[in-house]
């Protein structure tokens, strides 16, 4: 981690964040061992995952798909499917994954009839069920490994390991800050810059704990600066964590970004087909307002120090109404995600096996 710098009493507004070395974790750099366990893409929304899941994506052996909202939502309704060793009752579950609304599932782009009688075809478990979604998704495309994309799989890591106990996580790590103004910028994004700085923080607490209770190999955390400027390094280091062998075909993602979902394509992620590179890092400068980035600062400071970032000794003036809801905001997140984890693990434990058995 770079010596934080010597800071005038009244600091100037940093523009970009510092220069650090990668972050993948270097204990789990020790050579390849699991091939086909699933591989699940975490962080803050606005933290680069799209990109690095069009990067991993492009591997030979990995199929990873564009966002979906059916895995998380139907886990938390798999009581109302009773018992899947019910053929009934798998189809009931197989139509409700390759539903066409609110799920897009359209976008896996695979046939919904192949996908529901993999389902009904399959091992009894809800993780069976959701695992020959993806595998069928891997299969259309010659792949053998598949994985996921979500940015806010970081609150669901329990749960996943829950049905793939062996799979492997990426955390993306970007700066807070740019995070934060990101998010501003996104038509999607209503909550304003406190709630955003609050996904922020927990999405760093979440991979922190991962990180001290996951094994080595399940789990690593790379920060988005170090992708983009240094993208064949970092990507090097990421297969040796996957026990891939690395290709260059990730380094020319920009042949998969054009077929993303057409409204992602040209409204959020247009940057991914064409440019790869630090142009955005650090441009919070340019919009954050002076109470903004005062807020980042003051409640994640210690956290943007501890992955690498520059942050003033002395930040800007955040009024006291910030700060009372950011800590509204910040205990809502956490109090929410504790209660649907001690949910997800005591319906686990009373309802049978979840494991994917595929």
């Amino acid at each position: 981690m770079p010596d934080q710098p010597t800071l005038s009493p009244v600091p100037e507004r940093p523009r970009a964040p510092a220069t650090a070395s990668a972050r993948v974790v270097p204990a789990a750099l020790s050579g390849p061992t699991r091939w086909t366990e699933p591989v699940f893409i975490l962080g803050c929304p606005r933290s680069g995952t799209t990109l690095l899941t069009l990067m991993l994506s492009s591997h030979p052996r990995l199929a990873i798909p564009p966002e979906t909202r059916f895995l998380v939502p139907i886990w938390r309704q798999r009581l109302r499917f009773g018992d899947l060793r019910d053929g009934d009752n798998r189809a009931r579950l197989a139509a409700e994954i390759v539903a066409r609304k609110g799920r897009k599932f359209n976008h896996l782009r695979v046939d919904r009839e192949q996908v529901r009688q993999a389902v009904i075809d399959g091992d009894p478990t809800i993780g069976s069920a959701f695992g020959a979604v993806y595998r069928t998704y891997a299969q259309k495309h010659g792949k053998p490994r598949w994985g996921d994309k979500q940015p806010t799989y970081f609150r669901n890591i329990d749960m996943l390991r829950t049905m793939w106990p062996e799979a492997q996580f990426v955390h993306l790590v970007r700066d807070g800050r740019d995070c934060v103004a990101s998010l501003k910028r996104m038509k999607w994004f209503t909550r304003g810059h406190i709630a955003a700085t609050a996904i922020w923080v927990h999405s760093i607490d979440c991979g922190t704990r991962a990180a001290r209770r996951l094994p080595d190999r399940s789990f690593v955390e790379v920060r988005y600066e170090d992708l983009v400027q240094d993208y064949p390094t970092v990507l090097r280091g990421l297969c040796d964590f996957l026990g891939e062998e690395f290709s260059e075909d990730m380094l020319r993602p920009q042949k998969l970004a054009k077929q993303l979902p057409r409204r992602q394509r040209k409204k959020w992620h247009w940057r991914t087909a064409t440019y790869i590179g630090p142009r955005r890092v650090g441009t919070y400068g340019e919009l954050l307002t002076d109470r903004e980035l005062a807020l980042v600062e003051r409640v994640a400071g210690s956290r943007l120090r501890a992955h690498g970032y520059e942050v003033p000794e002395q930040v800007g003036h955040v009024p006291a109404t910030d700060l009372a809801r950011y800590r509204l905001a910040i205990t809502s997140l956490r109090l929410r995600t504790w209660v649907l984890a001690t949910a997800d693990r005591l319906s686990a434990k009373l309802r049978g096996p979840v494991v994917d058995r595929g």
